[in-house]
Formats: C-alpha cells, structure tokens, sequence
C-alpha cells in the first residue's frame, strides 16, 4: 500500500519508544518514492506514524506544531523543523524543500487556542495562511469547525503540490478489530446505554460537533466539543460522583480519515479511571488504539468494559 501512494507520487501512559536515527541517513529501498511529509500535531500517534515510516524504510520529514508534537520526532526523523499553527508558507517552503509530493498529519491540535484573546496575532499567521484562511473566513463566515478547517489545510497544500493521505494507510495496525478488547464484557444495562450513546455520538458528529459521549442509565451526562475526549470524561465524572457510567466514541458518519481520527490510548483510560467511568465502546476499523497490549492490561487491571463495534 505504501509502495503504491509513492508511485501515484509521493501524564503516566506509556510513551512510545523509538530508537534516534541519524539526521541525514536516507531509505535506500524507498529512496525512488520520494520523502514522506509528516505534519504532526499533540500525542503519541505522531511517534507511531514515524516509527511506521521508519520501519518501511521512508525518508522522513516532519513538521512540529509548535507548542503540540512530541521533541522526540526530532530525534525520530531524518529531518525535523518547528512549525507554528499558522504558518502556511513556511510549512509549504520547508516541504518543498525537502522534495516532499506525499504527506500525512497525525496528533490532536488543540482547537481551544483559536479562541484565546487575539489568537490570530500569538500564533503569527504569515501571509499564505492569510491568502488561504481569509477566502474561506469571508464566504463560510468564520466557519471554525474542524471538517471545513482542516478540508482547507489540506485544499491549500494540495494546490502546492503537497497530497495529504490518510495516516492510517501507514499504520492500519492501529485501527481496532471488532471484538471485546477486556476480559469483562458489559451487562445488559451497559449494553443498552452503549447503543443509546452510540446513537447520540453518531448524531454529534453528523453535526461536526464531536465523537465522544458519556451516559448512565440511557441518559446523557457530557458531550464532547472543542474540549476533547478527556475533559468530556472528567465533567461526567463531576455531574456522576457514584460513576460506573459508559464512554462512547465513534468517527463521523462522514469521517476524512486524513484527519481527526477518533484515537484512544492509556491516556484515555487513565482519565476514565479518575473519572469514575467503566465502559469504553469504540468504532471498530474507524478509531486507533495506541499501544492495544498495554490498553488491555491497563483495563483488565481496572476492571474496565472495551468494546470495539462495527455497528450497535
């Protein structure tokens, strides 16, 4: 599959480990598809994205979000720059540069800081990011949802000659196989509030608004929005102080699978444990597991339900 995109043209969880390669030693037996471009925003993914590369023997070359990606991809990748969230220019420059035709984005971008006091001017957008955001600010007025952002991230590297694919064509291992993923299964009342959250999260993310609800006894305690999954858990976890309610977390029914994937890992657990939460439900072939051994260790510790469903 890799070999195909080229040719068509190129805390306390568990931290991924990865073994520095030398800045400037490049793939030989991919050294004819070109470099692979690696936008990498907060998390884990990012790391696993590059170690995927890696092992396939691809050149890589990353850009940081400034104040998101992990350091350690500078040790990771043969070639690694900071970029800020609103540099557009820079990016394309840098890609190019580097011969880059193919690239892939990976990591959570923390939406939340578009909304801070003059968040435009701290973030420093050059004047790409400005001929490419302000069409689309005066024609969606000012449409901040991520599907219509990231669409025109994408757009506007695509017009550069810069095709964004979807990072899971890199590491189709990381999607869940349907399947119970703990040695405890839900009861009859979990299951009913599994399929009753998996209605309401499918509805949020027809809307754009998030992929993750958290529900007791079929009624709804958080959902989330620009905060993210874990702070959906953490205010369930204050509004439900007895716990033991349900997580559910799906891809929109339209999901680009080029960004925003649904993504969990121990972080995730971790969070529901604190929370009080006894129930994960993921979308199976649709969400990424980070590191799905030590998940299903971790949850069979904590007596924790995980299920990845195709369907409810």
């Amino acid at each position: 599959m890799l070999n195909a995109i080229c040719r068509q043209s190129p805390t306390g969880c568990k931290r991924v480990v990865l073994k520095p390669l030398p800045k400037m030693q490049r793939s030989q037996s991919n050294a004819g598809c070109g470099p692979i471009g690696l936008l990498a925003g907060w998390g884990d993914y990012p790391l696993a994205v590059a170690d995927a590369l890696r092992r396939a023997e691809y050149e890589i070359c990353c850009l940081g979000v400034l104040g998101h990606a992990d350091p350690r991809l500078a040790d990771v990748c043969h070639h690694f720059r900071w970029n800020g969230l609103a540099r557009f220019g820079s990016a394309v420059r840098w890609f190019r540069r580097h011969g880059v035709h193919v690239a892939t984005m990976a990591g959570k971008i923390h939406k939340v800081l578009l909304f801070q006091r003059w968040a435009w001017l701290r973030n420093l957008p050059d004047l790409r990011a400005i001929g490419l955001f302000l069409p689309h600010f005066l024609t969606r007025r000012k449409d901040c949802r991520d599907d219509t952002l990231l669409t025109t991230v994408v757009e506007g590297f695509a017009k550069e000659g810069i095709r964004f694919v979807p990072a899971t064509d890199f590491v189709p291992q990381l999607l869940v196989r349907p399947g119970q993923l703990t040695r405890r299964g839900p009861t009859a009342a979990q299951q009913k509030d599994i399929a009753f959250g998996w209605r309401i999260a499918k509805q949020l993310g027809q809307l754009d608004i998030g992929q993750s609800v958290a529900v007791k006894n079929q009624a709804v305690l958080a959902v989330e929005a620009i905060e993210g999954t874990d702070q959906c858990i953490r205010r369930a976890g204050e509004l439900c102080p007895s716990g033991e309610f349900t997580v559910v977390k799906v891809a929109k029914p339209q999901q680009d699978m080029r960004f925003d994937v649904p993504t969990v890992g121990l972080l995730t657990l971790q969070t529901m444990v604190a929370a009080g939460a006894r129930v994960l439900a993921i979308e199976a072939g649709r969400t990424i597991v980070l590191d799905e051994p030590a998940v299903r260790h971790f949850a069979d510790q904590h007596r924790l339900v995980i299920l990845a469903l195709e369907d409810v």
